[in-house]
């Protein structure tokens, strides 16, 4: 087995990976459309075109764009009557803002703890923190993995509650051929920078509820009413609208959608494959209830008990060495940020959410758009890691 690069070794890889975000000659001209349009803010006809395409490709009747994927968090639970008094059920492995949306509307987040292997809420944990105050959950597709939304909308239905889709990770994911953001009162998508889909920034909410949907419409556009005039606010509302700059950019984009989504996954069928048996590392388990994965993460549990004093900072650190972009992820869990010593939480007990952070970590998903040859680095990489651990042990 050659050095590992972090130890003065030649790295496997020095070249990029494959170009994220794609982009090509559709994108520049629907952006001189939109210039030579003269309505360059969030009336342009492209954003109600794509809020359209959009939702239909995720099997619901609305979409209503936003600025970003943090905001229509706020707006769907405040569409939905939430406020001070509420609780809602949050897990503690996301993204700040699946929780701090839940403070910034008056309400109470309460972590309940995730599923082992797949990262996601658990639905038992789920069940033992309600409460006479619970009014909402928000389950999150973690790393592009639906979440077991059988089990969430059994639990939402029979204690009446709002459920909220946080599918930040997951555009284009489905559950038993479902798909995802169709299941709850709203699923909400966000087109940052690094995700699947994105225009830079820009968020949307998909819902099958007619009445919330307008209701979230107007909150996003001053508190307007759909076919109502210019100055007629009949509600509390602000300025969450998305432009036409990124609608037309977001339609480029959409446009690729499908196969990117199935060279995701074909990708990470051929990288289990190559991965299996290694005792040190797992691969992402996938419920074999889910028909489609976004792979926005592709995930790898360390087995530290394999070989004790092994670290994910330390494997971390000497896989991206080698030239393979990867992060060691969440060092703790949400409720341990310091902007929760100042607001009221609840926070139970989350031995998995800790474990996650201990021994998980993931591969940046533009490796997920790579070819073969690419491919065959990671897996050599990941390979010579593992066998140099020893080394690396030693040496730290």
């Amino acid at each position: 087995m050659e050095k590992l690069a972090i130890l003065g070794g030649e790295p496997v890889r020095r070249k990029p990976f494959a170009q994220f975000p794609v982009f090509d000659e559709r994108e520049l001209s629907a952006l001189k459309e939109v210039l030579e349009s003269g309505v360059w803010g969030g009336y342009n006809p492209k954003v109600a075109e794509f809020e359209q395409a959009f939702a239909e490709f995720h099997q619901a009747r609305f979409g209503i764009t936003a600025a970003n994927g943090t905001v229509t968090l706020e707006t769907a639970l405040a569409a939905a009557g939430i406020g001070a008094g509420c609780e809602v059920i949050v897990p503690p492995i996301s993204f700040i803002a699946t929780a701090t949306a839940v403070l910034r509307i008056g309400a109470t987040p309460v972590f309940a703890d995730i599923d082992e292997a797949t990262y996601n809420l658990n639905p038992s944990r789920v069940e033992e923190v309600i409460t006479k105050r619970t009014r909402a959950i928000i389950p999150v597709h973690f790393a592009g993995q639906p979440a077991d939304m059988d089990a969430l909308m059994s639990i939402a239905e029979r204690h009446q509650l709002i459920v909220i889709e946080d599918c930040a990770h997951a555009h284009g994911a489905s559950w038993k051929g479902k798909s995802i953001g169709s299941f709850g009162h709203f699923g909400s998508f966000s087109f940052q920078a690094s995700k699947n889909l994105t225009a830079g920034e820009g968020g949307l909410l998909t819902s099958n509820d007619e009445e919330l949907a307008e209701i979230a419409r107007s909150i996003c556009n001053q508190g307007r009413r759909t076919g109502g005039g210019w100055y007629e606010h009949v509600r509390l509302g602000t300025n969450y609208r998305l432009t036409g700059w990124q609608a037309a950019i977001l339609l480029s984009q959409f446009s690729r959608l499908p196969e990117q989504i199935e060279r995701r996954n074909e990708n990470a069928r051929f990288l289990n494959e190559q991965l299996s048996g290694m005792d040190l590392i797992s691969t992402p388990y996938v419920d074999e209830r889910v028909t489609s994965h976004s792979y926005y993460l592709y995930m790898i549990r360390l087995n530290p008990e394999q070989f004790p004093g092994t670290t994910k900072d330390n494997f971390v650190k000497a896989l991206a060495a080698e030239g393979i972009p990867c992060s060691a992820g969440y060092p703790h869990p949400l409720y341990k940020n310091q902007v929760f010593n100042d607001y009221k939480h609840i926070r139970n007990d989350c031995p998995e959410a800790e474990r996650m952070c201990s021994n998980s970590f993931w591969l940046s998903h533009e490796i997920m758009l790579s070819q073969p040859d690419s491919l065959n680095d990671v897996t050599f990489a990941i390979e010579k890691v593992v066998g140099g651990i020893g080394d690396l042990a030693k040496a730290i």
